[in-house]
C-alpha cells in the first residue's frame, strides 16, 4: 500500500506520526508539503514573531516540497496554498490512496476533487461544532461542507466533538475511525525537575507555592485576559500565574496587568520545543481559556507532565480529557466569575491534592499516543 500524505508544512504533532508510519513499514508513505520550502521557518502571526522549532520535523520519513505560487503564502487563508504542480507530483508517486490534512486550501481542495473515484481519499481534520452560528450563513456553510465531504471516502476523527462535526456534514459511522490527537508523551514525561525548579527560582516562586500556567500564543482567540482577570481575584500570596509566549495581545496584557496592579504574575517569552516540558513541570495547574479551540494539544502536553488542567467549554478536548473533580475542571468561556470560582476551588486543594489530580491526568492521557493513531491509520488503509 502506497500512501501519499498531503499537508501544509512540518508540524510537531504530525511529523512523529509520519516517522512512525515509515518505521513500521506496514504502509509505504511519501509526504507532500504544500506550503512550500519556506514554511520550515518564518513569521508566525500567532506568536507575532519569527519561529523556528529546535527539534527536527523532517527526519525519519520521505517527503517532497511542493511549489506554492500564492502571492500571500501560508495556512491562514484558502488562497495561501496554491500548487499547480501538486497533482503531477502525486501521480508520479503512483499512490494507492491519499491522506489529506485539511481541505480549506486551494491546493488541497483541488487534490480532493481530482482524486475522488481514482483512489481512496482519506481525511484528517479536527474541526468541531462548538462555535456554530445560526442563520443564512450557517445554512450556506452546511451546504458547502456537505459537498466537500462527499468527496471523502473515510475520515480519521480526533475526539468526540470532531466526530460530531463529521457526522453533521454527511459522513457515516462506517466512514469514521478514531485516531486520537496525540503528542510525544514520553518526551514530556521525561524528568525535568531540575530545570523546572531553576525556572521557579528565577521567578522567586517558593517550592511550596502554587503556580498556574498558560503557555501558547497571545492572540484574541486564546482569550488570555479572562485568565488574568480571574487570577486578579485570587488574594492568596502563595498562588502565582505564569504566562509563556508572545503575540499580538502581548502589549495589551502587560498594560492591563500594570494598570490593575496585579501581583505575582510573570511573563516569559516564546519557549521552544526542547524546553517547554520544563515549563509545564514547573507548574501545578495549566489553564487554556480559549473562546474557540478545535482541540488544544497543549492540554495533552500538560497532562503528560502530570498537571491539573482547567479549560474553557469551547476547547475541543474538554469533553474527552477533562473529568471535573478528577484531573481538573471546565469553565464557561469568557466568564471571569466562573473561571475565578473554578480556580479558587482547585487552589484550595493544596499542593498535595493537585499532585494527586495531576497523576489522574497522566493516567488518562497515556492511551492518547502516536502508536494508537498510527495503528488505526494502518488498519483502515489495509481494509480499503
Amino acid at each position: 500500500m502506497k500512501l501519499a500524505i498531503i499537508t501544509t508544512h512540518p508540524i510537531q504533532y504530525y511529523a512523529p506520526v509520519f516517522k512512525l508510519l515509515h518505521e513500521r513499514k506496514q504502509v509505504e508513505i511519501n509526504v507532500f508539503y504544500t506550503w512550500g520550502e519556506g514554511s520550515q521557518k518564518g513569521y508566525d502571526p500567532g506568536f507575532n514573531k519569527n519561529v523556528q522549532w529546535d527539534i527536527s520535523l523532517l527526519d525519519g520519513y520521505p517527503y517532497e516540497w511542493v511549489k506554492n505560487t500564492s502571492v500571500n503564502p501560508g495556512s491562514h487563508n484558502f488562497k495561501g496554498v496554491i500548487n499547480p504542480g501538486l497533482l503531477n507530483q502525486i501521480e508520479a508517486y503512483k499512490p494507492d490512496a491519499i491522506l489529506i490534512y485539511g481541505w480549506a486550501y486551494s491546493g488541497h481542495l483541488k487534490a480532493i476533487r481530482y482524486f475522488k473515484n481514482k483512489v481512496p481519499v482519506f481525511f484528517r481534520g479536527d474541526s468541531t461544532l462548538l462555535n456554530e452560528q445560526k442563520g443564512i450563513k450557517s445554512l450556506l456553510k452546511s451546504i458547502f461542507l456537505k459537498w466537500v465531504y462527499r468527496h471523502i471516502d473515510h475520515a480519521f476523527y480526533v475526539g468526540t466533538n470532531n466526530k460530531a462535526y463529521f457526522k453533521r456534514y454527511g459522513l457515516k459511522d462506517d466512514q469514521l475511525s478514531f485516531a486520537p490527537h496525540s503528542i510525544d508523551n514520553a518526551r514530556f514525561q521525561t524528568d525535568q525537575s531540575q530545570q523546572a525548579q531553576e525556572l521557579r527560582s528565577s521567578l522567586n516562586i517558593p517550592t511550596d507555592d502554587i503556580l498556574i500556567l498558560y503557555a501558547g500564543k497571545f492572540e484574541p482567540v486564546k482569550n488570555v485576559k479572562t485568565l488574568v482577570a480571574a487570577f486578579a481575584n485570587i488574594t492568596q500570596p502563595t498562588v502565582h500565574l505564569l504566562l509563556v509566549g508572545n503575540g499580538v495581545d502581548e502589549a495589551d496584557l502587560i498594560s492591563y496587568v500594570k494598570a490593575n496592579g496585579i501581583k505575582r504574575l510573570y511573563f516569559l517569552n516564546f519557549v521552544n520545543q526542547s524546553y517547554i516540558p520544563s515549563v509545564y513541570q514547573a507548574a501545578d495547574i495549566y489553564c487554556l481559556p480559549s473562546i474557540s479551540e478545535s482541540w488544544g494539544l497543549a492540554v495533552n502536553e500538560a497532562m503528560a507532565c502530570g498537571k491539573v488542567v482547567l479549560v474553557s467549554d469551547r476547547v475541543g478536548c474538554a469533553i474527552d480529557l477533562v473529568i471535573p473533580g478528577k484531573n481538573g475542571d471546565i469553565f464557561e468561556a469568557a466568564n471571569v466569575g466562573d473561571l475565578t470560582k473554578k480556580l479558587i476551588k482547585l487552589v484550595s486543594k493544596g499542593k498535595s491534592g493537585l499532585l494527586q489530580m495531576g497523576e489522574c491526568s497522566r493516567q488518562i492521557i497515556k492511551d492518547w499516543n502516536f502508536e494508537t493513531q498510527v495503528k488505526t491509520i494502518e488498519k483502515v488503509l489495509n481494509e480499503n
